[in-house]
């Protein structure tokens, strides 16, 4: 009995510290990525060189911008890769309706982008606006190269 004991306790002491260090994992994950975002804001700022009250408005549209592309991602991509990665056990009805849903998600993210550029048109000037795509782009080739750097 007092072995039963002893092990209903250690089971349980080992199950709470993975609850905590799960806990403290997630929020690592929440400090690298609010690093990442803050990271990205002045890189952006800078190349773009935004005036303070450029940057007071372009934030705001930016932020809204990749919230709503993230959900994008994360809800409709998400779905059709998930299936599509058994894509050789799937119907072709059910492989050409994973296409539409691509598409379609596609066409959303176009969409979402067309009206980001058209929201920005009365905030930055049009040059600051072409710079944009160059800026996140150099943004993430230099994030990936600190990954890369770090794992060496």
């Amino acid at each position: 009995m007092k072995n039963i004991l002893k092990i209903t306790v250690l089971l349980l002491f080992i199950s709470l510290s993975g609850f905590a260090q799960k806990g403290m994992l997630r929020e690592k994950m929440q400090e690298k990525k609010e690093q990442v975002k803050s990271m990205k804001i002045a890189f952006i700022t800078n190349e773009l060189k935004l005036t303070p009250d450029e940057a007071a408005k372009f934030w705001p549209l930016f932020n809204e911008f990749e919230e709503k592309q993230k959900v994008i991602r994360q809800s409709k991509i998400k779905n059709y890769m998930d299936r599509s990665q058994n894509a050789e056990k799937i119907s072709e009805k059910e492989a050409q309706n994973l296409l539409n849903q691509m598409e379609s998600a596609e066409e959303e993210l176009h969409q979402l982008r067309k009206n980001f550029v058209a929201n920005l048109k009365g905030v930055i000037p049009a040059s600051k606006i072409l710079k944009l795509k160059g800026a996140e782009e150099e943004f993430s080739k230099k994030l990936l190269q600190q990954y890369r750097d770090k794992r060496r």
